[in-house]
């Protein structure tokens, strides 16, 4: 008893605990020391938080390369796990010393949703990084767990819609329309992204010559403006918001026989005062909105719901047998040691608060596609920050892209493409851009 309640003594603070220096410098925008607080032995003990904690974070400061290595470093610690899953999805389920012991035993290797999502960001910032085949290896994977994990709970999250949404980018890059055009379809039955999906299937649907399609699509969502042949798109991925935590949710009953002592987490939501982003094209005086494509915050709490009666039946199993231990310790050594039996209990029964902080309550995005030329071009987050970056010149049928995140009431954005111009040059106004 002595020699388990050592081994405890460390992990008695929650991961809240451990690790709020280094979400507060990351939330505060002070990148660099946010990394290496998350990389500091004892702060997240996981491999797997490691990685995709400080690769959040290094994303959100465009260390792209960093990203790559540190959400690599995350994959390749549950790559056994994620195989196994992929066969038998049961087999991501934790082990014997969650039931016997404490969940915070266990090393912990990501919610099933959590390694979906940390393949669509590896894909991300595969985008980043300009290598789209990688992309879509990526994405591939994501979509492959995320349906082992549905499978396992019998239960459809909608969830994917950031997979599906940059695949489909890598299926336009590359000129695989009809890939794409799957993509946005699969986005559309989940409910996702709304006007966003709903004028690219517009927009495809009459590339492609799907009549059938076009004439269902734009009943939905409208005719459209078509962009031009030469057009040139500028394309908004925005994380907004904080995503939830976890609590504990405690229940200790004091009984004749000793200590029972339940403990299960739970969500802790962070409101945010940024609803969504807005991309504005200022010579042209126009602007779009960002749209929901993955509602982490949603999945979190769901995914937590449908393993919240697992958790609890483990719950009941530990303390009901650290009490049978209990009252075996009292026949052996007297009452003294009932007393250490309930100490063991109090302090060994604690939830697993384990959970990736650093993601987003929502990921979003928008598209504007604009004639090529100059365009001074502004992100604002709706209720929070607005970020001028300048003027830009964009070539005709180029693609640029602008990674955004939002912390608390700031805006963090990173531009890939485009020819930045100097800051006195002059734009001109234009025709009318075609948002979507």
């Amino acid at each position: 008893m002595a020699l388990i309640l050592a081994c405890l003594g460390p992990s008695c603070a929650s991961y809240n605990e451990r690790t709020a220096m280094a979400l507060d410098r990351f939330e505060s925008g002070r990148f660099g020391e946010a990394i290496v607080a998350y990389r500091e032995d004892g702060a997240t003990e996981s491999k797997f938080l490691k990685g995709v904690e400080s690769g959040t974070v290094a994303f959100v400061d465009g260390r792209w390369g960093s990203a790559l290595k540190f959400f690599s470093q995350a994959s390749r610690s549950v790559r056994e796990l994620e195989d196994q899953s992929l066969v038998h999805p049961e087999r991501a389920l934790e082990g014997l010393a969650a039931w016997t012991v404490s969940e915070t035993l266990t090393d912990y290797q990501g919610e099933g949703y959590e390694r979906a999502l940390l393949h669509s960001c590896l894909g991300l910032t595969y985008l980043a990084l300009g290598q789209v085949e990688d992309l879509l290896v990526e994405v591939r994977r994501s979509n492959a767990l995320l349906e082992a994990e549905e499978e396992l709970y019998e239960v459809e999250y909608g969830a994917g819609g950031m997979g599906h949404f940059i695949s489909a980018l890598g299926y336009e890059l590359r000129g695989d329309l009809d890939e794409a055009y799957i993509d946005y379809k699969r986005m559309e039955a989940k409910g996702l992204g709304g006007a966003l999906v709903g004028s690219s299937l517009v927009r495809l649907a009459r590339i492609l010559g799907r009549e059938n399609d076009l004439a269902a699509w734009t009943k939905l969502y409208g005719e459209g403006l078509p962009p031009s042949p030469d057009a040139a798109r500028v394309i908004l991925i925005a994380g907004v918001g904080a995503g939830p935590l976890k609590c504990e949710g405690r229940l200790d009953v004091m009984t004749k026989d000793g200590l029972l002592a339940w403990a299960v987490p739970q969500i802790l939501l962070r409101p945010s005062s940024v609803e969504y982003v807005v991309l504005e094209a200022n010579n042209l005086k126009a602007k779009v909105s960002s749209v929901v494509i993955e509602d982490v915050g949603r999945i979190r709490a769901k995914n937590l719901e449908d393993r919240l009666a697992l958790l609890a039946t483990r719950a009941t199993v530990r303390t009901f047998l650290k009490r049978a231990l209990r009252n075996e310790a009292v026949k052996e050594h007297g009452e003294w040691a009932g007393l250490a039996a309930d100490i063991f209990t109090a302090v060994s029964e604690r939830a697993d608060l384990r959970t990736w902080s650093t993601l987003p309550d929502t990921w979003q995005a928008a598209r504007m596609f604009l004639p090529p030329g100059a365009h001074e071009l502004t992100v604002t987050a709706q209720g929070g920050e607005e970020v001028p970056l300048g003027a830009f010149e964009l070539e005709p049928g180029e693609t640029m892209f602008l990674m955004a995140r939002t912390l608390r009431s700031r805006l963090h954005v990173q531009v890939l493409g485009g020819n930045p111009l100097p800051a006195n040059q002059p734009t001109k106004a234009a025709s009318s851009p075609v948002e979507g």
